[in-house]
């Protein structure tokens, strides 16, 4: 009874260590190294959650329509490493992010660099930065 036990017990673990395994993605498994994008927009939202945070961005097409995209960016720790926090990119910010697009044709996008007004560019993390090594 108590090997019995056991091996439950061992299965069930094995099982919970490899389900955060599956969730995480390469970044060859969403985006294309192919499509390089570059988007000029607004900052409407900013999601920092674990593993990536999310960027929302209101980008005005050819049309003058806007649209919104979800720019994946690093871990939020990552993205305080580099310097990149909140109160340094607010919330109605003018920027323009460099990344790649998504393999769904979505309005999604992993950044590798967000470029402010001023020039100064800040390093996203993330998936991006093994692009160029696909």
């Amino acid at each position: 009874m108590q090997t019995r036990s056991r091996v439950v017990i061992t299965g069930v673990a094995l099982a919970l260590w490899a389900i955060p395994t599956w969730a995480h993605h390469a970044f060859a498994a969403e985006f294309d190294v192919n499509r390089p994008v570059t988007l000029e927009g607004t900052l409407a939202r900013w999601e920092m959650i674990n593993p990536h945070s999310w960027f929302h961005i209101d980008v005005a097409g050819p049309d003058g329509e806007v649209v919104q995209w979800q720019v994946e960016g690093g871990s939020p720790n990552q993205l305080i490493r580099n310097g990149v926090t909140q109160y340094t990119v607010p919330i109605g910010t003018l920027l323009i992010v460099e990344g790649y697009l998504s393999k769904d044709r979505t309005n999604k996008a992993v950044g590798s660099n967000f470029v402010l007004d001023d020039g100064s560019r800040l390093f996203l993390g993330g998936s991006a930065a093994s692009a160029k090594q696909q």
